[in-house]
């Protein structure tokens, strides 16, 4: 038998180290697999994650863009052209007959001299113009009709009647014909004046207003009045 010098490792130490070396390794091993363990869907939420944002983006393809913000038109800028003032003027009235005064408060505020008012006409204007933006233009809603109802309106009715002067119950019961009672849309007034009115505010707005005329026979324009009262009249002036 060969002795082994003294201090010389046995094979029993050498299988002992790679025993330990193996089993460290091992430990290695299962430590970086417990750490995968959470990443293994990972490949999987992705691809869901991607059919996600293709289908978000096929349906923001789809929608159609919301309509941008609609413009009024201004009768205090409004062009230098007589035609184009009076069409602005006209349309107006009819929108006025059809709409604005079904409601007995706004038949109140609205004086036979309104025309005349600068500040009366831009409020109207951009009036007519915010209900053909709630109910005829291609934004059109539900939220508009109620803010037009709601705000608008009356905001507009309560400045006309304040810079116009108060309608109170006492004038309107002594006025003439109080016991009959209006049926239909009342007649815009003091529709003669938009000839005038539009030739003025065209070519000599910085100067001063012309004022009314007295009432005679004859003044009025023939057949302008029963035009914008409704007689023969189409439509509202339809949003462009």
């Amino acid at each position: 038998m060969t002795r082994r010098p003294p201090g010389a490792p046995s094979d029993d130490d050498g299988e002992f180290a790679r025993a330990d070396a193996l089993a460290g390794l091992a430990r290695e091993v299962d430590g970086l697999r417990r750490g995968l363990d959470p990443l293994a869907g990972v490949p999987t939420r992705v691809d869901d994650l991607a059919r996600t944002v293709a289908q978000l983006a096929d349906a923001l393809a789809a929608t159609p863009p919301r309509p941008g913000p609609t413009p009024a038109p201004s009768w205090l800028t409004a062009s230098d052209d007589p035609d184009a003032a009076r069409l602005l003027l006209e349309e107006l009235c009819r929108w006025l007959h059809q709409v604005f005064l079904r409601y007995p408060d706004a038949a109140g505020v609205l004086s036979e001299c309104w025309l005349y008012h600068p500040d009366a006409v831009e409020e109207l204007l951009w009036l007519q113009h915010a209900w053909l933006a709630a109910y005829q233009a291609k934004g059109a809603s539900v939220q508009l009709a109620g803010d037009w109802h709601d705000r608008q309106r009356p905001g507009v009715v309560r400045r006309l009647k304040a810079a116009g002067g108060s309608c109170s119950k006492e004038r309107h019961q002594t006025r003439t014909g109080w016991g009959e009672r209006p049926r239909g849309a009342v007649a815009v007034p003091g529709t003669d004046a938009v000839e005038t009115i539009a030739s003025w505010w065209a070519t000599h707005r910085d100067e001063p207003a012309p004022e009314p005329a007295p009432d005679r026979d004859g003044d009025r324009v023939p057949g302008f009045g029963s035009r914008l009262n409704g007689d023969g009249a189409s439509n509202t002036g339809r949003h462009r």
